[in-house]
């Protein structure tokens, strides 16, 4: 038993590691090329990475079957994912976006303010309400971006803007991923085999409108292609694998340690960026990103708990009732004679 535990424990380290590892593989590569190379195209950088994870996703369950295809009928592709890949390319470009025009460090805590965007949505438009404690969590993770933002050395609005937004359309993706993929659960590798190509087609048009002359003028300006386009094709490679590691992630944690990894993980991604890229950062800065995060950590644990206790209370009802519907014992003597 404690083998087998030990095992399991292994199991789910090893899982957030590789989590970790391509999640900073794919920040540092994206912030090298715009920022070393000088590859000012976020809608290009996000058309490969997607091109790649259409390969990606098809060779995972095609051709290596590591997942077996969930069946979608072709109305439901058009329907509902077909509207989800538009927000996923949306999302894509947007952090792109923001990636060529800020730090990483202000990026990833902007990022971190995704939990709140998604109290807010679903209680304006969808009128649902929420526990004290749920908004009372949301305060520490307000109150550090806003600490960020005006501590920030390198503040830019375009590179702000972008990752406020991709917070707005990550919470609206996971909204809609409720109603329009209900039915079909679907995991990691089997959302990106379905998304990719969608997210290719809609945006592959307007990156060659937009950046295709730009592209060719720089690759006219570099003395060798060759390793630029070989890091930017690992780029791709590397967010089709940060997908797939997903997958593994969430099948060898639990909910909480997968939300305390999560916010490790921008931890580590912006202490690797800042050892890289040596963005500065004030002490004031410092603090407004360890306080989001930590807000962060306590939002996940508040929701953990909150449902736990609604599950509980489930349960509770549901065995209530299966008593109530328990004959007496003078009935049973009843119904015998």
């Amino acid at each position: 038993m404690e083998k087998a535990a030990g095992i399991t424990q292994l199991r789910g380290i090893v899982a957030i590691l590789q989590w970790w590892g391509f999640n900073v593989l794919v920040i540092i590569m994206n912030k090298w090329i715009f920022q070393k190379l000088d590859f000012k195209f976020p809608l290009t950088v996000s058309t490969v990475h997607f091109i790649c994870s259409t390969i990606g996703a098809y060779i995972a369950i095609k051709v290596v079957k590591v997942k077996p295809l969930i069946e979608v009928n072709p109305q439901d592709r058009l329907r509902r994912i077909l509207p989800m890949s538009f927000v996923f390319c949306v999302n894509i470009v947007l952090g792109n976006v923001s990636l060529r025009y800020i730090p990483v460090s202000f990026m990833q805590t902007i990022k971190s303010f995704t939990p709140a965007t998604t109290v807010v949505l679903q209680w304006l438009v969808w009128k649902k309400t929420f526990d004290r404690r749920v908004w009372l969590s949301l305060i520490p993770i307000v109150g550090g971006i806003v600490l960020t933002s005006v501590t920030e050395l390198s503040f830019n609005m375009a590179g702000f803007l972008a990752a406020f937004f991709g917070c707005v359309v990550t919470s609206t993706k996971t909204i809609l991923a409720e109603s329009l993929l209900h039915g079909y659960n679907f995991d990691s590798i089997n959302t990106v085999y379905y998304m990719a190509p969608y997210a290719t087609m809609i945006l592959a048009l307007p990156a060659l409108l937009l950046e295709g002359w730009g592209v060719a003028t720089w690759f006219n300006t570099q003395p060798s292609v060759f390793v630029p386009m070989l890091i930017i094709f690992l780029s791709g490679v590397s967010a089709f694998c940060l997908n797939f590691s997903i997958f593994y992630v969430i099948h060898a944690t639990t909910a909480v340690t997968f939300n305390v990894a999560g916010n490790m993980k921008v931890a580590v991604a912006i202490v690797i960026s800042w050892l890289i890229f040596q963005n500065p950062i004030s002490f004031s800065n410092a603090i407004g990103c360890s306080v989001t995060l930590i807000g962060c950590t306590f939002y996940g644990y508040v929701r953990h708990r909150l449902s736990q206790q609604a599950s509980m209370k489930a349960s509770n009802n549901d065995a209530i009732e299966s008593v109530q519907l328990l004959p007496l014992e003078n009935e049973e003597k009843l119904d015998r004679v």
